[in-house]
């Protein structure tokens, strides 16, 4: 597996960039916009707790790379994600830690997102492996981690605490080398299928 440097991706009007300070207020706008670590499934962070969220994910490299996901018509932040437990030894990383603003779900921009990533992973890192992992009542998740064509390995019980101190089963999925080839084909076909569209535009409080 070759070394995971700093990259900036870019498809269909979305860019992944390196997660940096500077994105904090557009995450914060991006989490607010649905009030997203309400979620109980979901590791979210609360607003002020976004400075610290993204300096962790800069603290955990070498073993995470956290993105801020950008719309590139707009300018802003519309969410993030992450590869995380990076594995080099093995050739196997996983994708997570993503979220979206709430105006921005059901659109293209996370099978954008993650066409982008797993095509990084396979074609320039050189990957054996990409795994993804959810909560087991995160029903929404996992079927779109089934939409992208990855395979469930299984359910890992009484695996992480939850921000509610409850203890979660986490499912498994992971993608092959040997399958990108048909997973890619059909990520692209799935996107050239649906008219990318502008995204909403987060909504601008007008000053009294």
């Amino acid at each position: 597996m070759n070394e995971i440097a700093p990259v900036t991706l870019e498809l269909n009007g979305i860019r992944l960039e390196p997660l940096a300070p500077h994105h904090a207020a557009g995450l914060r706008a991006a989490a607010m916009d649905g009030e997203l670590w309400k979620l109980r499934v979901t590791s979210v962070p609360e607003p002020d707790q976004i400075d610290q969220y993204i300096f962790k994910g800069i603290e955990m490299r070498p073993s995470r790379f956290a993105f801020a996901v950008i719309d590139m018509d707009s300018g802003e932040v519309i969410g993030t994600t992450s590869y995380h437990d990076v594995l080099p030894a093995i050739a196997r990383l996983e994708i997570g830690y993503t979220w979206y603003a709430k105006r921005c779900q059901r659109s293209h921009v996370n099978t954008t997102a993650k066409l982008l990533l797993l095509t990084h992973a396979f074609e320039t890192l050189d990957c054996a492996l990409v795994g993804l992992r959810t909560d087991n009542f995160n029903h929404a998740s996992q079927a779109a981690i089934e939409r992208l064509g990855a395979k469930k390995d299984g359910v890992l019980r009484h695996h992480a605490l939850r921000r509610d101190g409850t203890v979660r089963d986490t499912v498994m999925y992971s993608i092959t080398r040997g399958e990108w080839p048909e997973i890619a084909a059909h990520l692209r076909y799935k996107l050239a299928q649906r008219p990318i569209v502008a995204l909403p535009r987060a909504i601008q409080e007008t000053p009294c």
